[in-house]
């Protein structure tokens, strides 16, 4: 089949990689570089993990991501994955990483559990005084985002997929499989739409179903103390507490310690204010507070913002129209499914099985 694939975050470049290993002739479109910086798919680097909190059906189907990521790094001839393992911070009973701790009991994730004192001798950045307890899951760690695009770039140009970057796409007929850009008009037999916060856009009446947000993360530089500590940290899934949905990746491989807080989200059309400044990532710095030793003291490198889509309850959406399908793994939690999505997606091309997609996409407990 004539495929046309508008996205190229995480979720679009994995469905052409798998449309493309199995013959299909796929046409890429992406309407800056390849990868997107403003993109939720873009950045240095992710978390992978196994913990979920109530979300079981993502714990147990993570196990089909791991499995593609490491059927991709076959194709690639790279791996770009650290296990670094992965924590959670308590800091009082009943807060957001008891309710991780509960996902994992739930899903028979296993974990190890330390005391303030135990966590603060391996992680001397920690402050035993604001903690309740800390978990460590093993199976876990950090995806190199940048590093995956741009490999997963050129092997689908070496694959012979028709890659058309800096190429707004403004509409898409699915009714005939008919794309519009500023560039051209080209007909397909399938067409994939992974827009992600740009979705609606050529959706509006997904909107009530898909909402964009505005967000940034901010890469710090600690305390010379702390450095080599950080250097061999795990990531951080949860600081607790309930108001800040915080998670932290160490610096690995090159690259930065870096902070996000779902907290720091707000409803915004997709690009929207794309510039943050120095003074953004101090707040963002200072939402992690008490866990942590002398956060006063990290400094700010940089701010990035970024674009994504949530749902109503977290989990991914899928729906078919006409020769179209919209796709969005989305709610914070979808880059670590990238490879499964394309393979799932590209299956769904192939069969026609709208059913059997959107049950994996949607993981309903």
């Amino acid at each position: 089949m004539k495929i046309g694939i508008v996205g190229a975050g995480i979720s679009g470049l994995a469905t052409a990689w798998a449309l493309t290993k199995v013959g299909h002739q796929v046409s890429l479109f992406e309407q800056g570089p390849i990868p997107n910086p403003p993109a939720a798919s873009g950045d240095q680097h992710r978390i992978i993990r196994r913990g979920y909190g109530s979300l079981d059906g993502y714990a147990r189907t993570i196990s089909d991501g791991f499995a593609a990521w490491d059927r991709l790094w076959d194709d690639l001839g790279a791996e770009h994955y650290r296990k670094t393992g992965v924590l959670c911070l308590s800091q009082f009973p009943g807060d957001e990483a008891d309710y991780y701790t509960q996902g994992y009991e739930r899903t028979g994730t296993p974990y190890s559990r330390f005391t303030p004192d135990e966590a603060a001798e391996r992680y001397p950045f920690l402050d035993p005084d604001n903690l309740h307890y800390v978990t460590y899951a093993d199976d876990g760690g950090v995806l190199f985002c940048e590093r995956i695009a741009r490999d997963m770039l050129a092997w689908l140009r070496r694959s012979g997929t028709a890659i058309h970057e800096h190429e707004v796409v403004t509409g898409i007929d699915t009714a005939s499989g008919l794309i519009r850009t500023t560039q051209r008009e080209a007909s397909f037999d399938q067409v994939v739409v992974t827009a992600g916060a740009w979705t609606t856009e050529l959706f509006p009446s997904l909107a009530d179903s898909l909402t964009s947000y505005r967000t940034a993360v901010v890469y710090l530089t600690p305390p010379p103390r702390y450095a080599e500590a950080w250097a061999e940290a795990p990531a951080f899934l949860s600081v607790g507490a309930d108001d800040i949905d915080g998670y932290i990746l160490p610096p690995v491989d090159g690259t930065g310690l870096k902070f996000g807080a779902g907290r720091n989200k707000r409803q915004a059309p997709a690009g929207a204010d794309q510039v943050p400044d120095e003074a953004e990532g101090i707040m963002i710095r200072d939402y992690f507070g008490k866990p942590f030793r002398d956060l006063d003291q990290y400094s700010v490198d940089r701010v990035r913002s970024c674009a994504y889509t949530f749902t109503s309850d977290l989990h991914f959406f899928g729906r078919r129209m006409g020769k179209a399908w919209v796709i969005s793994a989305c709610s914070g939690h979808g880059y670590k499914f990238g490879a499964a999505v394309g393979e799932h997606v590209a299956r769904a091309v192939e069969s026609g099985d709208e059913t059997a997609l959107l049950t994996w996409l949607e993981a309903r407990d």
